[in-house]
């Protein structure tokens, strides 16, 4: 009688640990499946913070500012550039970017981080970039300013992000222009006058 109750728990058991080996099973791949999207996701955005903090000298970051769409001869634009060795300003007379100053202006390794980790700080990263025609910021807000700002390692694009000062033009960044901007000049001393000039 002994031997014969044994032998039923035995296969109990056995069955338990089936079972709970398979619920385990289960779980893992659950986890894998459900929770491979959420990491990806993560190392995206990991991935555009790493590339802004990353202050090798082939790294940079630049703003482009478009003012209102009028005539050639009035249109003005103007840019900022910074990487761990230069700061430089440019703007901009018509739509063919006729250099009309340009400043340029030495930088370190120290002085470009201070300013990437304050970007970031600022969500520079934030926004996900738009794809086709919502990507394409040719003739959008007409009557106000386009604001491009871009994270690049050599002459390549990493991360673009955009925006304007029109309502129905929002774009794809999702953070604060005006703290973003004012980062940006200044890097540059009298950027304010260089600006006015082209906004007279």
């Amino acid at each position: 009688m002994y031997k014969s109750s044994s032998s039923r728990v035995v296969p109990i058991v056995l069955v338990l640990i089936v079972v709970a080996i398979a619920i385990a099973a289960l779980v893992s791949v659950g986890r894998a499946i459900f929770g491979g999207n959420d990491n990806q996701s993560t190392e995206k955005v990991d991935l555009g913070v790493e590339s802004l903090l990353n202050t090798s000298p082939d790294r940079s970051v630049r703003m482009t500012v478009r003012g209102p769409l009028v005539a050639d001869e009035q249109f003005r634009s103007y840019q900022i550039a910074v990487d761990s060795s230069s700061r430089r300003m440019t703007t901009y007379s018509g739509y063919l970017d006729q250099t009309l100053e340009n400043t340029q202006l030495g930088n370190n390794t120290k002085a470009y981080e201070q300013l990437a980790y304050a970007l970031n700080r600022a969500n520079l990263m934030k926004g996900e970039e738009l794809e086709g025609e919502k990507n394409d910021t040719r003739g959008i807000c007409a009557t106000g300013k386009v604001y491009e700002f871009e994270v690049l390692q050599g002459n390549s694009v990493i991360k673009r992000l955009w925006t304007s000062t029109c309502k129905g033009s929002q774009g794809s960044l999702k953070a604060s222009v005006k703290q973003i901007e004012t980062l940006f000049t200044e890097q540059i001393p009298d950027s304010k006058k260089s600006i006015s000039k082209i906004n007279a």
